[in-house]
């Protein structure tokens, strides 16, 4: 049976030319599917990105566990997750620090990670700080070269850390993507209204699920262009659709709203 037939007027992608403090606070209440900033970084910044990549240590995602290839820099906390549901701290700290030391020697100017940071905390009237776990801060600002696509999935740091990971306590988590280099076709990211339940786990597959999880639920497709921005609600289910030509480059990283009301952010 279907879940819904009715669509949720709300659940809407929008394009602005800036993002704003409206925009984070429906994104973090589920009032909002996505906002897309387009042009959002110079031409300049996205060059000198993509000239500096082959200067930043990247590797492949383990294939047992994303079945689709994803060059990736940077570590994201999910990967550490220990059988505990708890953090790897040893391994994780270790390939944060390098990941630090490496960003630092290629010197990127400019840099995306601290232009939309800045740009996220001026939207919000307050700067947007690294999560900290017992006072240190995580490392923030992943890229990832998405060619082959990826599963349905979600993220949730409070479902992935159940029992607490952050200094801060986190209400809503949003996903923030700059792209520095996209394909003529393919690539879409889709957002759907379904946040995990306990039914989804029949359609489990490898790191996500299977179609059948989402196939009656209303969704929105975004598609990108060079130096576009975009935020959701990563609890939302999403996909990235597979480009059969050129590279999809994205720096990416999460933000949260804590009990606080500040802005954090990590990968």
């Amino acid at each position: 049976m279907p879940r819904t037939t009715a669509l949720d007027p709300l659940f809407t992608a929008v394009d602005s030319t800036a993002f704003t403090d409206r925009h984070l606070a429906n994104l973090a209440s589920g009032t909002l599917a996505a906002v897309r900033v387009p042009g959002f970084l110079a031409l300049d910044a996205c060059q000198a990105a993509m000239g500096a990549l082959d200067r930043l240590p990247t590797a492949d995602y383990d294939k047992a566990r994303v079945p689709t290839r994803i060059v990736r820099f940077g570590p994201a906390l999910n990967d550490y997750r220990d059988q505990g549901c708890g953090l790897d701290a040893e391994r994780y700290w270790r390939d944060a620090e390098a990941a630090r030391a490496a960003w630092q020697r290629v010197g990127m100017r400019p840099d995306p990670i601290a232009i939309s940071l800045a740009r996220l905390g001026s939207a919000w009237g307050a700067a947007v700080t690294p999560a900290t776990i017992g006072g240190r801060a995580v490392f923030g600002g992943t890229l990832r070269e998405i060619n082959e696509g990826v599963l349905v999935h979600y993220d949730e740091l409070n479902r992935e850390f159940p029992t607490g990971l952050f200094d801060q306590e986190v209400l809503a988590q949003l996903a923030f993507n700059v792209w520095v280099s996209v394909p003529a076709t393919g690539g879409a990211t889709t957002v759907w209204r379904h946040r995990w339940e306990p039914a989804d786990e029949q359609h489990r597959q490898a790191y996500g699920y299977r179609p059948e999880a989402v196939e009656h639920c209303q969704r929105v497709d975004l598609t990108q262009q060079l130096a576009d921005a975009l935020l959701f609600n990563p609890a939302n289910f999403q996909a990235v659709e597979p480009n059969p030509t050129g590279r999809r480059i994205a720096f990416a990283y999460f933000l949260g709203l804590t009990t606080t009301g500040q802005l954090i952010a990590w990968s």
